[in-house]
């Protein structure tokens, strides 16, 4: 019989997993689905995604923008919108597999870009700059339009429904990557729909997150001053935008960001030596409406590596482990197992520690 609200513990919501290759092996994405099978009751059915780095090789000089369509009106519009900045290289639906656990789709496209060189040069942007615009510009301008993945040879994968039949649905076993994220979810205060489930994405980076961010509101608004905009309508998404602008557009270290989001105590800061001090003072003072308060263990993905990180009082978990040249992270070791039955060096992070895996210069 099937088990109702309330017969099921959760015992700290939401199910997060990845892998990463070190060599830069491509790996199926039925081993990361078959991470999230064991998993199954930390979600409840209303976000599940995964994100793929390298499963794109023959486009991996084009931006792969992953949209959701309510219907071809929004498509023309988004088109329109795109072929102002953008050369459109090819644009398909997105395959899929009918299964009955998946229901209410919207239209999936994804379209293969690059920047038109006479707007980069009119504008002064970057390539990276001008495709964040564009997403922007359509997932505020666009009605029934979302752009939730917008990478370089990467891409995310998500709908409502539990991750095992999300990646059933998407046939992620035809796709191969070199390092995958995977999420499950259980929405306690923001809505389950398909723009809400994990992970969020902006360029190459991408999040899942298993907690809640109360500094949701101070985190937005200073986010808002440098032309981001919260539109999913879920607090995990402005983690992402964080991101992106640390690492892209102020030019930190991972390491670095994680000092920001998951920023040691100042009590911690004190016992350090001077030169640590003056660093992590600076980062505090300088990017404090960008400390991540509440309970959160996070994926970091971007291209060509991943970082786990807890908050600094680890309110939830996450393991990690090793089999030969791949690392493996989740919300629990039976995950892992799932994933590699023969994993060694099993370990939990402490609190605020990030653990950053890359893969080998060169291999991609």
């Amino acid at each position: 019989m099937r088990k109702k609200e309330g017969q099921i513990r959760i015992p700290s919501g939401c199910a997060i997993a990845a892998m990463i290759s070190r060599s830069g092996r491509r790996m199926s994405g039925e081993t990361i689905v078959s991470g999230m099978k064991p998993m199954h009751e930390r979600s409840n059915g209303l976000g599940g995604g995964f994100a793929g780095y390298g499963i794109y090789p023959e486009y991996k000089d084009f931006f792969a923008l992953h949209m959701f369509l309510a219907d071809r009106a929004a498509r023309k519009e988004c088109e329109a919108l795109l072929r102002e900045t953008m050369e459109i290289v090819q644009c398909q639906r997105i395959p899929t597999r009918t299964t009955p656990a998946i229901t209410d789709e919207p239209l999936i496209w994804r379209y293969f870009v690059t920047p038109l060189r006479s707007v980069l040069s009119s504008a002064q942007l970057d390539e990276k700059e001008c495709t964040a615009r564009a997403v922007m510009v359509i997932n505020t301008r666009v009605k029934g339009a979302y752009v939730f993945s917008s990478g370089k040879n990467m891409g995310v994968f998500k709908a409502v429904g539990y991750p095992e039949d999300v990646g059933y649905f998407y046939r992620l076993e035809e796709y191969q990557a070199y390092s995958w994220t995977a999420h499950g979810r259980y929405p306690t205060n923001t809505p389950g729909w398909w723009g809400g489930a994990h992970p969020f994405a902006l360029l190459d980076y991408s999040v899942v997150h298993n907690g809640e961010i109360s500094s949701y509101d101070a985190n937005r608004r200073f986010l808002e001053m440098f032309g981001y905009a919260c539109t999913l309508q879920t607090d995990t998404e402005v983690i992402t935008y964080i991101a992106d602008y640390l690492l892209r557009k102020q030019g930190l270290t991972p390491r670095e960001m994680a000092s920001v989001i998951a920023a040691p105590f100042w009590s911690t800061i004190e016992r350090m030596e001077p030169e640590q001090q003056r660093q992590l003072l600076y980062l505090r003072k300088v990017f404090s409406s960008l400390l991540v308060t509440g309970p959160f263990s996070i994926v970091l993905g971007f291209e060509g590596g991943l970082m786990a990180l807890n908050d600094r009082l680890k309110l939830r978990s996450m393991v990690v482990g090793e089999k030969d040249d791949v690392v493996y992270i989740a919300s629990e070791e039976a995950a892992i197992r799932a994933m590699e039955p023969a994993a060694e060096h099993i370990w939990a992070p402490a609190g605020g520690e990030p653990v950053i895996i890359r893969v080998e210069e060169g291999r991609i």
